[in-house]
């Protein structure tokens, strides 16, 4: 295939100065919403860049569970990569690529951790395989066969037989506090919308973009 040769015109429509909302997590709720409400798939899918252990950048994509104090919440094993690098380096980056709207969404700020109560409280409202899962899954180690992964996952099966399957102290969730904010609508010609939202104090700042 030709990759030079694929592209196509955005034309699902644009985005005015006078659309925006006083911070950015309202119109963030506005289009996450119009993502849901168009059927995509993984509306909730968020692509998130760390600064890993060696100094390189990793992206894998989450799912965004809840948008809380200034901050997009999501949830991990603590000892995963991506936990051991917000351990070193608390700067992160978000991506929301809604390709199917015409729209996507970048997020940059700082990752903390979100209370224990928050995490116990998301954790019990999981399905029972996902919350096995959890204590199954050394995230981010090496595992001989797929095999072996199942075994584990069957030892925490009877491990917790006709018992309520407790939050793993390993896992929980995190809050990317946002600093920046940008949104970005297709436009026809490549005349893209594109504005950020800087913090600025207890107010935020917006600019338009050039494409």
């Amino acid at each position: 295939m030709n990759y030079e040769d694929y592209r196509r015109n955005y034309v699902l429509g644009g985005l005015r100065s006078d659309m925006l909302t006083d911070t950015p997590f309202a119109l963030f709720a506005q289009w996450q919403q119009q993502a849901i409400d168009a059927d995509l798939k993984d509306p909730t899918a968020v692509c998130l860049a760390t600064l890993d252990i060696t100094g390189n950048l990793w992206q894998r994509i989450v799912l965004l569970k809840t948008v809380n104090q200034g901050g997009f919440v999501f949830f991990t094993n603590y000892e995963s990569n991506k936990a051991r690098a917000l351990a070193l380096d608390s700067r992160a980056s978000m991506l929301f690529p809604w390709n199917e709207l015409d729209r996507q969404v970048t997020v940059t700020g700082t990752v903390e951790k979100i209370s224990e109560k928050e995490s116990d409280e998301y954790f019990a409202s999981r399905p029972r395989a996902s919350q096995i899962g959890a204590w199954a899954s050394t995230q981010s180690n090496p595992i001989a066969s797929r095999g072996l992964l199942e075994s584990n996952y069957h030892k925490v099966v009877e491990r917790f037989d006709n018992a309520d399957v407790p939050r793993p102290p390993h896992w929980g969730g995190y809050r990317l506090v946002a600093s920046e904010v940008e949104f970005w609508q297709g436009g026809e010609h490549r005349l893209h919308d594109r504005f950020r939202y800087v913090v600025d104090g207890d107010r935020w700042q917006t600019t338009r973009l050039q494409p």
